[in-house]
Parts: structure tokens; sequence; C-alpha cells
């Protein structure tokens, strides 16, 4: 072989000229496989549906999602709202047993906030005690005591629904003579 040959092969294997029109080897092969399919090939639009069922999927799992931290967002409102009648109610039930003393009947108001509350309190049994060491000049004393069912309900709308929470306890008040 003589020095000019290996020279030609040299640079034709190497063409790194931008101007050339020979194509490189790569690019040879990618155009016969893109030639040798027919036009109407089948591959192609394929190729497109998948791509269109991966977005349906997607959007598929994306709404399934949002609808899933929807229902968590609400369900912590809810929740939130719970918290704050079950607190209403304890203070509601606190003011009807300490602060004043017991009389039977039914009591509704606003609470703020959305919420409303009912109190009942109602005589359960009544009874006379005796203390053991409380004699007057009269003979024994005697307390009449009534045992009260006290319950609290607060109310509040969520939507189109009324929730409600409701606190009950029994308590002792001192009973009419």
């Amino acid at each position: 072989m003589s020095s000019t040959e290996n020279t030609g092969t040299a640079a034709k294997a190497i063409n790194c000229d931008p101007l050339s029109t020979a194509s490189p080897p790569v690019f040879d092969r990618w155009l016969r496989v893109r030639r040798s399919r027919p036009r109407g090939s089948t591959n192609a639009g394929f190729i497109l549906l998948e791509v269109l069922v991966a977005f349906v999927i997607t959007a598929l799992a994306l709404g399934v999602l949002f609808s899933a931290g929807l229902t968590g967002l609400h369900a912590a409102h809810v929740a939130s709202h719970y918290e704050q009648a079950v607190a209403r109610a304890r203070s509601h039930l606190a003011m009807a047993v300490r602060d004043t003393p017991l009389i039977a009947g039914d009591w509704t108001g606003e609470d703020g906030g959305g919420f409303t509350w009912h109190l009942r309190v109602t005589p359960i049994a009544k009874t006379a005690v005796r203390p053991a060491f409380a004699v007057t000049q009269r003979g024994a004393t005697v307390f009449p005591l009534t045992l009260y069912a006290v319950s609290v309900v607060i109310a509040w709308r969520d939507g189109d629904r009324v929730r409600q929470v409701r606190v009950d306890t029994e308590q002792i008040g001192q009973g009419l003579r």
C-alpha cells in the first residue's frame, strides 16, 4: 500500500469537515432504519397511543391523590370543630354545676363561631340526709338533697349537615325543703 492510500482512508474515516457532504456512519444507519419502514407504519402511531394512555393514567392518579388530599383536609377541619365543641361543652358544664345552685330547666344560646349550646338540668332522685353529729336544740337536722342529670349539647353546621357533641354528668344539689 502506498502512503497516499493510507492517508485517504484515514481522512475518510475521521471526516471532521463540517462542510463535507458525506454523512457520519451513525446518521447513515438511522436513515437506513428510517427508510426501511413503510410510510403508514403502525409503530409510529402506537408510540403516540402509548403517550396518550400514559397521560390519562397520570391524570387519573393525580386526580385520586388530589381527592385524597382534600378528604384529609376536610377531616382535619371537622376534627378541629369537634375539639372546639368538646371544650365549649365542658366549659358550659363547669359553669352550670359550680357557679350557681342547680335549678331544673332548659337553657339555649349562641356560643359564637357558628356554635349553639343547649343546657338541660333535670332532677333524677330526691332524698334527705341526716348527719350523725348534727343535733340542734330542736332535734336532728335533715338536709334535703337532689340528684340532677346535667346535659350540655353543642351543635354547629358543617355544610348541609348539623353536627353535635353531648356531654352528660350527674351532680348532687341541695333540694328544696
